[in-house]
C-alpha cells in the first residue's frame, strides 16, 4: 500500500485550493484585455477622448487584477517541484514544454505589452499603443492556450509514450500534443467564458455607476460594448462547453457518467437529467426531471449510441486492471533484465494499461499478485463522489444560461433605446457580478475532481504522484498558503472597491 494518504489529500487540497484562488484572476485578465482592446480601437479610430478615459480606468482595474494573477500563478508552478515531485519526474518531459512556453508567454511577453500599455500612453503613437494593447490581449491569450495545451494532456495523453528504460513518459508528437483536441476545446472553452466574465464585470460596474447617477458617459458606452461582446461570448460558451462533453464522452467516460448521475447505462439515445438528488447509496436520482434524447445528442452525436453507466464502466474497468497487472509484472522483469524479449512482448501488449495496474498501489505493493478483492477495490476508486459532480455542472449550466438571458434583455434593451433607464436591468446586472467566478470555478471541479483518482487520464493514479514529503510539512506549506492568499484577497478586494467607487476620477489622483 502507499504509504501517506493524508499527504495525497493535503496536497490535493492545497493545488486544488491555490488554484482555484488563481483562477479568480484569470478569467477577469482574459475578458478585460480584450473589451479595453475594442474601446482603444474607437478610441483610434474616431479621435474622441472618451473612449480613452475608457480605456485608462478599465485599465486601472486590469492591472490591478493583473498584478495578483501573476504573483497568485507563481506558487502554483512551485508545487510541481514541492509537493508533486513524482509526477513532475514521469511526465516532466510530455508537461514540462507547454508549461515553460506558458512561463514565457506569461513573465516576458505579457509583462513587456503590459508594461508599455500603462506607461506608453506619452511615449508612443497612438497606433502603436493600439498595436501594444492588442499584443497584450494576444499574449494573455496564447498565455492561457499553452497552460491549457498541458492541462487538456492530462485530461487526454496523446502524443507520448511510456518507456520501460526510463521508467518516464516520453514525447513521440509534439504536434499531437499541442492540437490535442480536447485541449483545443478547453481552451475556446475557458477563454470564451472569460469574456463573459470581463463582459459582466464591464455590464455590472457600469450599471452601477447608472444608478449612482455618475460618470454617466463613460458608464453608457462601457455598457453597450459589454452587452454586445458579452452576447457573443455567452452564446460561444454554450456552444464550445457542447463539444466539450462530447469529447470526455471519448476518453473520460466515467465523468460523463458521474456528472449525469447514470448508475446504468441507458437505452439510447440517453436522456439528460436537468435536476434531481442522486443518491449514492441506493444509487437512483429522486425527483429527477429529465430531458429525452438531450444528453445522447449531445455526447454521442447520434441516436443509437448508448452511454455506458457507473456500474458497467467499473465491472469493464476491472478487465483493464487486470491487464494492467499483466503490464506491470513484464515492467518488474524488464527492470532486472532490459533484454528479457519474452517480458517486452508482454509488456508491449499490455502497456496501455499500465496505468489501471497502478491503480492497485494503494491497496497493495504486490500488485502482480493482488486479489480480486483488491481489484474490486482498485475499480470502485474509479468513481469519483457524484453529488458534487452533479451540482457543480447544474449551476454552471444555469449561469450560462442566465448570461445569455441576461446579455440579450440588454441587446434588446439596447435596440429600443432604453438600456441606460431601466433600473430593474440595472439593478439585475449589479446582482449578477459574482455569477461568472461561480461559473468558472465550478467548470475546474468538474474537470479536475472528474478525473479522479487520475493524475493523467489512465497514465499515472493521484496517489503515486506526491512528493516524499511528511502530513506536518504540507500543512505547514498549506497555512502559509492560506495566510498568504487571504493576505491577497484583502488587498484585491479593498484596491476594486477602492477604485471602482472613485470611478474615473481615480486616474488624476
Amino acid at each position: 500500500m502507499i504509504p501517506g494518504t493524508d499527504v495525497v489529500d493535503l496536497s490535493r487540497l492545497q493545488f486544488a485550493l491555490t488554484a482555484l484562488y488563481h483562477f479568480l484572476f484569470v478569467p477577469l485578465t482574459l475578458g478585460l484585455s480584450i473589451i479595453i482592446g475594442i474601446m482603444e480601437t474607437v478610441f483610434v479610430m474616431t479621435g474622441k477622448t472618451i473612449w480613452r478615459d475608457m480605456v485608462k480606468y478599465w485599465g486601472l482595474l486590469f492591472g490591478i487584477n493583473f498584478v495578483l494573477g501573476v504573483a497568485t500563478g507563481l506558487t502554483m508552478e512551485f508545487q510541481f517541484g514541492t509537493n508533486w515531485a513524482y509526477y513532475s519526474h514521469y511526465v516532466g518531459d510530455v508537461f514540462g514544454a507547454p508549461l515553460a512556453i506558458e512561463g514565457l508567454m506569461a513573465f516576458f511577453l505579457e509583462a513587456t505589452f503590459v508594461g508599455l500599455f500603462f506607461f506608453g500612453w506619452d511615449k508612443l503613437t497612438a497606433r502603436a499603443h493600439l498595436a501594444c494593447t492588442w499584443l497584450l490581449a494576444l499574449a494573455s491569450n496564447f498565455s492561457a492556450l499553452w497552460i491549457l495545451i498541458a492541462n487538456g494532456w492530462m485530461q487526454n495523453p496523446v502524443g507520448a509514450y511510456f518507456d520501460y528504460e526510463t521508467m518516464r513518459m516520453e514525447v513521440t508528437n509534439f504536434a499531437d500534443i499541442i492540437f490535442n483536441p480536447v485541449a483545443q476545446a478547453k481552451f475556446v472553452h475557458t477563454i470564451s467564458a472569460g469574456y463573459v466574465t470581463g463582459a459582466v464585470f464591464v455590464l455590472s460596474i457600469s450599471a452601477y455607476f447608472l444608478l449612482q447617477k455618475r460618470h454617466e458617459a463613460l458608464a453608457k458606452r462601457s455598457m453597450t460594448v459589454a452587452v454586445a461582446f458579452g452576447l457573443a461570448s455567452a452564446l460561444s460558451v454554450v456552444v464550445l462547453g457542447d463539444e466539450s462533453g462530447h469529447l470526455a464522452n471519448s476518453n473520460q467516460k466515467m465523468k460523463v457518467a458521474a456528472m449525469e448521475a447514470m448508475w446504468h447505462t441507458e437505452k439510447a439515445p440517453a436522456s439528460l437529467t436537468l435536476i434531481g438528488m442522486p443518491n449514492e447509496v441506493t444509487q437512483t436520482t429522486d425527483y429527477a426531471i429529465k430531458l429525452p434524447y438531450a444528453l445522447g445528442l449531445i455526447a454521442t452525436r447520434s441516436l443509437n449510441e448508448p452511454l455506458t453507466g457507473i456500474s458497467e464502466l467499473i465491472e469493464e474497468s476491472k478487465i483493464r486492471i487486470r491487464e494492467g497487472m499483466l503490464a506491470y509484472d513484464a515492467l518488474t522483469r524488464l527492470q532486472h533484465d532490459r533484454y528479457d524479449i519474452a517480458a517486452q512482448a508482454e509488456f508491449k501488449a499490455h502497456q496501455k494499461d499500465l496505468g489501471y495496474g497502478l491503480l492497485l498501489k494503494r491497496y497493495t505493493e504486490n500488485v502482480s499478485d493482488a486479489t480480486e478483492e483488491q481489484i474490486t477495490q482498485a475499480a470502485e476508486s474509479l468513481k469519483p463522489r457524484v453529488a458534487p459532480l452533479f451540482f457543480s455542472f447544474r449551476i454552471m449550466v444555469g449561469c450560462g444560461l442566465f448570461f445569455i438571458f441576461l446579455f440579450m434583455t440588454g441587446f434588446y434593451l439596447a435596440i429600443k433605446q432604453t438600456l441606460y433607464t431601466q433600473r430593474w436591468f440595472l439593478r439585475l446586472a449589479c446582482l449578477a457580478l459574482p455569477l461568472p467566478w461561480i461559473a468558472a470555478e465550478l467548470g475546474w471541479v468538474v474537470a479536475e475532481y472528474g478525473r479522479q483518482p487520475w493524475v493523467v487520464q489512465g497514465v499515472l493514479p493521484t496517489a503515486m504522484a506526491t512528493s516524499s514529503v511528511t502530513a506536518g510539512q504540507v500543512l505547514t506549506s498549506l497555512a502559509s498558503f492560506v495566510t498568504f492568499y487571504s493576505v491577497l484577497a484583502v488587498i484585491e478586494i479593498y484596491l476594486m472597491v477602492k477604485y471602482i467607487r472613485r470611478g474615473p476620477a481615480a486616474l488624476l489622483r
